[in-house]
């Protein structure tokens, strides 16, 4: 009994705490909040007794930034700065969907004082058309502008993003396909890619092929190409090289080390004898016998053969119009070739299974110089990968 009254105090415990929360959030003007928090909680039931007062508190956070909202979108228009189209039709899309939200709930219960929830619904439809013309007239406009009078390829950018803005809130009303393509093909940073090798290691064919194919990368953005083949009448605006400075490759190498084991093993049995000499016997008349052990030892001689590549390279981004370093990174990688086998002399019982196990393994052929650095370049694709992936090119 005492547990089930002291989960049912948390229980309440619990919900006064959001309910004075969502409070809270109207007091600080922050009513988009506390209508949130209010109909999540009524969608779940409203006729429960304990989410009364979120429906006193959805009553007057709606009233209050329904107020304010309207009070905002008339300064705005008041204001008459076009810029400010997109404020406007912002809020009568919101004010419209808050109410979509809330009508699914109505009619709302307030049981202490025997009514109904009020909310004054308004119909902005015609406010909203009215909105959406003016702010697309705006973007089309803005969009021109821009593509007529542009500084940068930011310029562009700006241009396609106002004409996708468009396209999204008003399909079809304006020819954007072919300026929109144009602002695209603008706005594209084009990036030649650069391989250099300043070692005295040759770099493997292969593995210079796949570090320039930027495809597998997945770092082509929507406002970035990477031309590791550079056009001839493209006019490129980044450069980026990958320079290998150094390729390191050690010897070959064959370590031994030399184990010694000993071990008591079971080597057959021997009879027990009584006090007579005879053949000891058990209760049923059985000879007793027990088992005998003998030392066994074995020398385990481990074999490593140990073979390493380093890579170490920079990536250097080039503004080509400014001719100044953008940006320069560090990049190195390392494979490691080793293998394990082994050799015995003497009993190999005395042998733990892990050893005995290497028994079983020979010597293999070490891989060439050319493999290994290519093995080396498989983690070195990826770090590259990761590197420009977060920094990406942002003019």
């Amino acid at each position: 009994m005492k547990k089930s009254i002291l989960l049912l105090f948390s229980v309440i415990l619990a919900s006064c705490g959001g309910v004075k929360k969502t409070q809270q959030a109207i007091n600080e003007g922050n009513y988009l909040t506390a209508i949130n928090k209010s109909i999540q909680n009524l969608s779940k039931n409203k006729t429960k007794r304990g989410n009364q007062e979120y429906i006193r508190i959805l009553e007057d956070a709606f009233a209050k930034h329904s107020k304010r909202e309207l009070e905002n979108i008339a300064f705005l228009k008041q204001d008459g700065n076009q810029a400010n189209y997109e404020k406007i039709y912002t809020s009568y899309v919101n004010l419209k969907t808050l109410q979509n939200r809330i009508e699914p709930l109505l009619p709302l219960p307030v049981y202490d004082e025997n009514r109904e929830a009020k909310f004054e619904f308004s119909n902005y439809d015609s406010k909203l058309l009215v909105a959406k013309n003016n702010l697309s007239e705006y973007l089309y406009a803005n969009a021109n502008e821009l593509m007529k009078n542009a500084t940068s390829k930011l310029d562009f950018r700006k241009a396609y993003d106002d004409l996708s803005y468009l396209e999204e809130i008003n399909p079809g009303a304006y020819p954007t396909a072919n300026i929109m393509q144009e602002a695209h093909l603008k706005g594209i940073d084009y990036v030649a890619v650069e391989l250099s090798n300043q070692t005295e290691q040759v770099i493997p064919e292969r593995l210079q092929n796949e570090l320039l194919d930027f495809n597998t990368f997945r770092i082509n953005d929507f406002w970035t190409a990477y031309h590791t083949t550079p056009l001839k009448n493209q006019e490129y605006d980044y450069l980026l090289n990958l320079d290998f400075n150094q390729i390191f490759i050690s010897p070959e190498q064959v370590q031994e080390k030399q184990i010694s084991k000993e071990k008591l093993v079971k080597d057959g049995f021997e009879y027990v004898l009584d006090d007579n000499g005879n053949v000891a016997k058990d209760s049923l008349g059985n000879d007793i016998k027990v088992d005998k052990f003998k030392k066994v030892r074995c020398d385990f001689y481990q074999f490593t053969q140990f073979k390493t590549a380093q890579l170490g390279a920079k990536i250097t981004l080039t503004d080509l119009k400014t001719q100044q370093e953008v940006n320069t990174f560090p990049i190195s990688s390392e494979f490691v070739f080793e293998h394990i086998y082994a050799k015995h002399s003497g009993d190999k019982r005395a042998l733990e299974n892990d050893l005995i196990e290497l028994l079983n393994l020979a010597a293999i052929q070490f891989p060439s110089n050319e493999q290994m650095v290519y093995d080396a370049g498989e983690d070195l694709k990826t770090r590259l990968a990761t590197l420009l992936q977060q920094n990406q090119i942002n003019r």
